[in-house]
């Protein structure tokens, strides 16, 4: 290749060059000037490099119309009739502006966000098919069931104090003879605890055995008398029987031990004076047991008296005993959050006793049916809990939902959710923050104004039609909304605020504010009598 040649390839790549540089040059003036497509959200960068496969609202032409027309946050839009909530940049979400502008972040105009409008467009976002594969995203179904769910807790064993006895002397008299020796002794149901001789009653049975030797009218009320005095003495209709049987006195009496169980106290020995009213020992009785477990706070709320309850003990290996919660008691340990679950067990051979450790597993009543969704699905920000619902043709809504118990990775809803939905179980989190970029998060949190703080508007209308609780108006300009004069659609009040018989041609004067997403409704309105002449 010679010089020449040389130099005419050099002249050509330059020339390309500074073609392509012009090119390049004047796009991006064009791009500045009007953009047709959003940036590359950051959450799916990796995911593809064309930008157009997720959906983000346009809205820079009608932000320069805006300027033109001096519209702002709070003015109704004549183009599309619906109230302006503010301006956005949607590469810094949260950040908004109360007037149209250009963005202080970035090289484009701020966008206009509106109240109401299409759902699909204004609170969804879409993703192509070919990103969700990408990003692998898989949905569940809405099922509705109920979560069986038990609280497990360790415990100790304790005496269970509803079956302890205490046997105490009727009358004074003296320990002769104990068949019981120490605490803790086990003893059978009737079987004989102590021998008492007891002086005062000889009086009163030799009394009434003397009565009993008399005949002849009045006796049996003497009787009757004398048996009085006897049981006043303190002795038991059983003994009383007994005297009366055998007509001899039976000054001895023998305690018996009304249940079985153990010796928890023995208050007196051979030898020793029983004073009337005075304790002689406590039987406790071994048939149930308690155990008290403590429960986390937190899933006390998920107990009721009543529940079952299953339990084991190292200290009886191979065995479980079933019982049933008996009470919470009302007392929290402010160390270790947790309330003391009472339970009572049954003991039919006496394995367990007071201090013994047992595992509890209790049973959760059985909750009424609610919807069901996979755990992973819920987003919880703090504030709240957010799913993404699939919809039809590739679009996710962000939906608020109040989320309850949570077993075995499913997770109650109890509002917010309908069965048959469908929620993202993974790449939610990056559908979320498109969902942030797009502004859905700061709709999702904006809390309502209440009715009474809405902006009333006055005109008069004739109707062109009514139809239910719909009236067709023609109105006059509105200079508060830049309306100009033109037909279109109210809601009526109800009708016991309407006039009677309205028809078409009544000209109305009407008060009427403006709902997000319906047309306006009118809150009060009078027929107006027609113009002279006509």
């Amino acid at each position: 290749m010679n010089k020449k040649t040389s130099f005419v390839a050099l002249a050509a790549v330059a020339a390309l060059v500074a073609v392509g540089a012009g090119a390049w040059w004047l796009g991006m003036q064009q791009g500045i000037g009007h953009t047709t497509s959003a940036p590359q959200p950051v959450a799916v960068q990796s995911a593809s490099d064309d930008p157009s496969l997720w959906t983000i609202p346009q809205g820079e032409e009608a932000t320069r119309r805006h300027i033109r027309e001096s519209l702002k946050a709070g003015d109704v839009d004549p183009a599309t009739g619906r109230r302006i909530l503010n301006y956005h940049d949607p590469m810094v979400p949260g950040k908004n502006f109360e007037a149209p502008a250009k963005s202080p972040f970035m090289d484009m105009m701020l966008v206009p966000r509106y109240a109401g409008g299409d759902a699909a467009d204004a609170s969804s976002v879409t993703v192509s098919p070919r990103i969700q594969q990408n990003l692998g995203l898989r949905t569940a179904p809405v099922v509705e069931g109920s979560l069986v769910s038990e609280v497990t807790a360790v415990g100790n064993v304790a005496w269970n104090e509803r079956e302890r006895v205490e046997l105490s002397s009727r009358a004074m008299g003296f320990v002769e003879k104990l068949h019981v020796k120490a605490a803790l002794d086990r003893v059978a149901a009737g079987a004989p605890l102590a021998e008492l001789y007891v002086p005062d009653w000889v009086a009163a049975q030799e009394e009434y055995l003397a009565l009993a030797r008399l005949s002849g009218d009045g006796t049996d009320a003497l009787q009757d008398a004398a048996r009085q005095r006897m049981r006043q003495a303190g002795m038991t209709p059983a003994h009383i029987q007994r005297v009366v049987a055998s007509g001899a006195v039976h000054p001895r009496f023998t305690l018996t031990a009304p249940i079985a169980g153990i010796v928890s106290e023995l208050m007196v020995r051979e030898g020793a004076t029983a004073m009337p009213g005075m304790t002689l020992m406590r039987l406790q009785g071994t048939r149930t047991v308690w155990a008290e477990g403590a429960v986390p706070e937190s899933q006390a709320a998920l107990l009721q008296p009543g529940a079952r309850v299953r339990t084991t003990s190292p200290g009886a290996p191979g065995q479980t005993f079933e019982g049933q919660v008996q009470a919470l008691l009302p007392e929290v340990d402010a160390v270790t959050r947790t309330i003391r679950a009472r339970v009572e067990l049954a003991n039919p051979q006496g394995r367990l006793v007071p201090g013994m450790l047992v595992s509890m597993r209790l049973d959760r009543p059985k909750a009424a049916a609610t919807l069901l969704v996979p755990s992973d699905a819920v987003i919880h920000t703090g504030r709240r809990s957010v799913v993404m619902v699939a919809e039809d043709g590739g679009r996710f809504r962000p939906v608020e939902v109040t989320a309850g118990l949570e077993v075995g990775g499913q997770t109650e809803i109890s509002a917010g959710l309908q069965v048959g939905q469908r929620v993202v179980l993974s790449g939610q989190f990056l559908i979320d923050s498109e969902a942030s970029l797009r502004g859905l998060e700061a709709r999702l949190n904006q809390e309502p104004a209440p009715p009474s703080s809405q902006q009333r508007y006055t005109t008069d209308a004739v109707i062109d039609a009514l139809s239910g609780d719909t009236v067709t108006l023609t109105h006059p300009p509105i200079a508060a909304l830049k309306w100009p004069q033109m037909q279109m659609d109210f809601k009526l009040p109800p009708r016991a605020q309407q006039p009677r018989d309205l028809e078409a041609g009544d000209r109305l004067q009407i008060e009427f504010e403006m709902q997000d997403g319906d047309v306006p409704r009118i809150t009060s309105l009078q027929r107006v009598a027609p113009e002279p002449g006509k």
